[in-house]
């Protein structure tokens, strides 16, 4: 039998873990852990286990509201942490950290990391915040992170702050990590295509992405006379209750008004090919496509909000414009367009910022230091002290 520690990783979706999570599973594998993943298997499981990771397969899907259905994916966690036992599972998102949470606490799991990628509709919304429910979620997650004892990852200052006010965490238990890093020798400088310039949105399609702010934006351009590609690059999330419907994005192609690549697997290739990245989000975690593109040394264009403006510095390696406003956007992607010094500066200093600090190397190495310093603690010791 096996001496390592054992790692279970929980995340909804196998491509979400392959595409944001992959990096820190192999840090923890590469240090000594034995790492486990339990996720809902659609388009990765084979990569996964070539990684050398155990995959187990489960059933929790994040839009469910069957109670039933709910209950079974409580039971079935239940059920695979007490098989395992694993020394510390790590949750990624409100779902998984809602249920894993609870699930741990009941198998006796001794080490429970939570990590928020986000904070998403449930805690971004004005309305839903004034609701009961809302009201109901807080006090239930407040529970269970108390509960099962966990440390609570958030990947920028602005999310913990707001929990903090909702009064879901307290300082003590929190540590902000800006997400999993970025491998720096895979994104890497390559010129991008002479011809025509690509100005490129890759994240999921939706609407809370800005993407009906960039279709706005790129018909503006293009009314304009502005010579250039508008590329939309990401997969549909039909699980999302912001999901953009395949036929309204086949209707922008149609228009003419953009381009839509829909899912590309190498990113670095794809990124390789724009001449400006741009992400008009309403509100993201530390949104890993702006690391990556500007690893690859591309200027950036993204909405002044929690964890875009993390990542980018006006008028340093980007552009920031106010959230929900496609003119500011066009006015922003004309002005880089038309600007061919200022977007090699800004792509040299984004490149200098992600090798600074968000390599894969340093960051995910922080989260390995995390799980070695949460299993050396008493086993009934206090919470470590969060830091900023």
């Amino acid at each position: 039998m096996s001496t390592r520690p054992r790692l279970l990783l929980l995340i909804t979706e196998d491509w979400y873990f392959w595409s944001h999570r992959l990096d820190v599973a192999r840090a923890a594998r590469d240090a000594g852990f034995d790492v486990m993943i339990a996720t809902r298997v659609t388009d990765h499981g084979e990569r996964i286990q070539r990684e050398g990771f155990r995959l187990f397969p489960i059933s929790l899907v994040r839009q469910s509201r069957n109670p039933f259905v709910e209950l079974t994916a409580v039971l079935e966690l239940v059920r695979l942490y007490r098989r395992e036992r694993p020394a510390i599972v790590h949750h990624v998102a409100l779902k998984p950290i809602l249920y894993g949470s609870l699930a741990a606490w009941i198998s006796g799991v001794p080490v429970v990391v939570n990590a928020f990628a986000g904070l998403g509709y449930a805690f971004t919304d004005e309305t839903r915040r004034k609701s009961m429910a809302h009201l109901f979620l807080c006090r239930a997650l407040s529970t269970l992170l108390r509960l099962s004892k966990s440390v609570v990852i958030f990947q920028n200052k602005d999310d913990r702050a707001l929990l903090l006010e909702e009064g879901v965490v307290e300082t003590q238990q929190t540590r902000i990590i800006p997400g999993s890093g970025v491998d720096t020798k895979r994104f890497d400088v390559r010129p991008s295509a002479e011809d025509c310039p690509i100005v490129m949105l890759a994240s999921r399609m939706l609407w809370d992405k800005g993407i009906g702010e960039f279709v706005e934006a790129s018909r503006r351009l293009k009314q304009k006379g502005l010579s250039a590609r508008y590329v939309l690059v990401g997969r549909c999330d039909e699980h999302n209750p912001a999901a953009i419907e395949p036929t309204q994005l086949r209707r922008w192609v149609e228009e003419g008004v953009v381009e839509w690549w829909e899912h590309r697997d190498e990113m670095s290739q794809t990124l390789a090919s724009a001449t400006i990245v741009v992400l008009p989000s309403y509100r993201e975690g530390l949104p890993k496509v702006l690391l990556e593109a500007a690893a690859c040394g591309k200027p950036l264009i993204a909405t002044d909000v929690p964890g875009c403006r993390d990542i980018v510095t006006h008028g340093v390696n980007g552009l920031l414009v106010p959230a929900r406003d496609s003119s500011a956007l066009a006015t922003a992607i004309d002005l880089l367009l038309g600007d061919s010094s200022l977007r090699a500066a800004m792509g040299v200093a984004g490149r200098e910022a992600v090798m600074l600090s968000f390599s894969v190397e340093k960051v995910a190495g922080q989260v390995v230091a995390l799980y070695r310093e949460l299993l050396a603690r008493p086993k009934h010791g206090q919470q470590p002290t969060g830091s900023a």
